[in-house]
């Protein structure tokens, strides 16, 4: 295989695109297929609420967490490489996932596709901006940044319809023969690139560190509901071993995480300043446009992903909607999201990327809000699918162009080393975003759930510990079975109206931390476009 050196020139490179889109498709559809099945998996798998989130958010934490590392191998062994092993590494994670007889082993399974997907995302990236220049690479970009916002929305639908037509298991099982597609047109039609600046940085320490801090910051914003924020609520057990301490492991591994985080960033400093090759370029931040439109894409993913593992169990849990039926609701985000993307080109060329991705986070802004104030148990699902409409355009402009905004500024020679760190806090972002709002989602159910009990006449304490426990620990999945509970449908009926408050109160959080990413993009400069 040879490095190629005038990509613009490639004849391949079109039909590539599709090649890349469609693994990029893969990795970012199973990003969110589970949020719809989590209600199934909760009751099929036994999962807890804690549980929930691990599956859902352990794929974006691994992703994450060595989406850098990841990103360099390709630079330097060549991005075709990484495509084609990634992609068999998330292909027989898949398998695995279908394959899932317990809560474990599919944790387990997710941790192996991020593993995948992390090979997967920079290689793409990196080899679109190696093989496209001029506004051919604006177009590439934006064929890249869509199909990642529009296959976030697919997913729910997907996984929806293959649970309610067959069962949760092909919602996994789906991504083999699509795996076999990508690795034999990523053979047929991808050329093979490297950056020829990019070396080994030996920084196996700043790895530890980075995976480490991130690991242990998640573990404790999911597992907060279950050991306690502060002292041991309940036992704390691995492989055999106790927790021996009153004190909850969760600030201990907040502590860690802080630390390990703080260490990790002083290394890569004093890596750079001394000249040795570093994991992260934190010169790359002071670049205005790479570091607002950085914070700018970690806060809009910490909402958008948040929303898109809350809203399900919402809508399943408290307006009784099965997962075909969610996936249906979700799919008027999808379609909001592709029919903005014709209009991003002619509207950018008005008022330049950086513009369209204001437009798009004050869509997504107004849309969340407008969901959060209209949810109740009543709620039309033609009011949610409009809102979710809205949503969805907003989806489509933001993540069109933020790539190109992000990189706009970086030179050439650290394009892939950016396009790696931009991708990674895209995917921390998504990481923290369904822990936090999971926690929001969460507790507020639990606390809102056992006020409302309260209020029932003659209501026994145990039934009420018993219907708190069971509603909190399934995130509201397992509301139905409160009918076999004495009061049962008193039981429901306060369960669906703390449901509502929960996830009003999680959707406004999202709204409130995608403002924030509004406002980071005002502190991006004004400058002509990468030609």
């Amino acid at each position: 295989m040879t490095d190629t050196t005038t990509p613009a020139l490639n004849p391949m490179r079109w039909r590539a695109i599709g090649i890349i889109a469609l693994a990029v498709a893969l990795i970012i559809m199973d990003a969110t297929v589970v949020t719809v099945v989590l209600p199934v998996l909760i009751r099929e798998v036994g999962l807890t609420a804690a549980d929930a989130e691990w599956v859902n958010s352990i794929y974006s934490l691994v992703f994450a967490a060595i989406l850098i590392t990841m990103g360099r191998l390709g630079d330097i062994a060549g991005r075709r490489r990484m495509l084609l092993l990634g992609t068999i590494v998330f292909g027989v994670a898949s398998l695995f996932a279908a394959l899932s007889t317990t809560g474990w082993m599919l944790i387990g399974s997710r941790l192996l596709q991020g593993i995948g997907g992390a090979m997967i995302l920079p290689a793409t990236l990196s080899t679109v901006n190696a093989l496209f220049f001029g506004r051919e690479r604006g177009i590439a970009f934006a064929i890249w940044g869509s199909t990642i916002g529009g296959m976030a929305a697919i997913g729910p639908l997907a996984g929806g319809w293959l649970t309610t037509a067959f069962s949760w298991h092909w919602a996994f099982l789906v991504n083999v023969p699509l795996v076999l597609i990508v690795i034999v047109g990523t053979v047929l039609f991808v050329p093979e690139t490297r950056d020829p600046n990019a070396k080994p940085t030996g920084d196996w320490l700043g790895v530890v560190l980075s995976i480490l801090g991130l690991s242990a910051i998640v573990f404790g914003l999911i597992e907060g509901q279950r050991y306690g924020w502060w002292g041991l609520e309940q036992p704390f057990v691995v492989a055999g071993w106790t927790w021996p301490f009153v004190l909850s492991p969760v600030p201990v591994m907040f502590l860690i995480g802080g630390v390990a985080l703080i260490a990790f960033i002083l290394l890569e400093r004093a890596r750079g300043r001394s000249g040795r090759p570093a994991l992260v370029d934190l010169g790359l931040f002071r670049l205005r446009s790479f570091r607002y439109g950085s914070i700018a894409a970690l806060v809009v993913a910490f909402g958008e992903f948040g929303v898109l593992f809350a809203f399900p169990l919402f809508v399943q849990g408290a307006l009784g909607y099965s997962a075909k039926d969610t996936g249906l609701l979700i799919l008027a985000l999808a379609i909001g999201t592709f029919l903005v993307s014709g209009f991003t080109a002619p509207i950018s060329r008005r008022i330049g990327a950086r513009g369209v991705v204001r437009l798009g986070l004050a869509l997504e802004v107004i849309a969340i809000v407008g969901l959060g104030l209209s949810l109740s148990t009543t709620t039309s699902g033609w009011v949610i699918a409009a809102w979710l409409f809205v949503y969805g355009g907003g989806v489509g402009f933001a993540t069109a162009q933020l790539t190109g905004v992000i990189l706009s500024e970086v030179p050439p020679a650290q394009s892939g080393e950016a396009s790696g760190l931009q991708s990674t806090v895209r995917q921390l972002g998504s990481s923290i975003g369904i822990a936090f709002l999971g926690t929001v989602l969460v507790s507020t159910l639990g606390a809102t759930l056992t006020t409302n009990l309260a209020g029932i006449a003659g209501l026994d304490p145990a039934i009420a510990a018993k219907a708190v426990g069971l509603v909190r620990l399934s995130a509201g999945a397992e509301i139905g079975q409160l009918a076999d509970l004495a009061n049962g449908p008193a039981l429901i009926e306060a369960a669906k109206g703390a449901m509502v408050t929960a996830a009003r109160a999680t959707t406004l959080s999202a709204a409130a931390i995608i403002f924030i990413g509004l406002l980071a993009t005002l502190r991006i400069p004004a400058h002509p476009e990468k030609s």
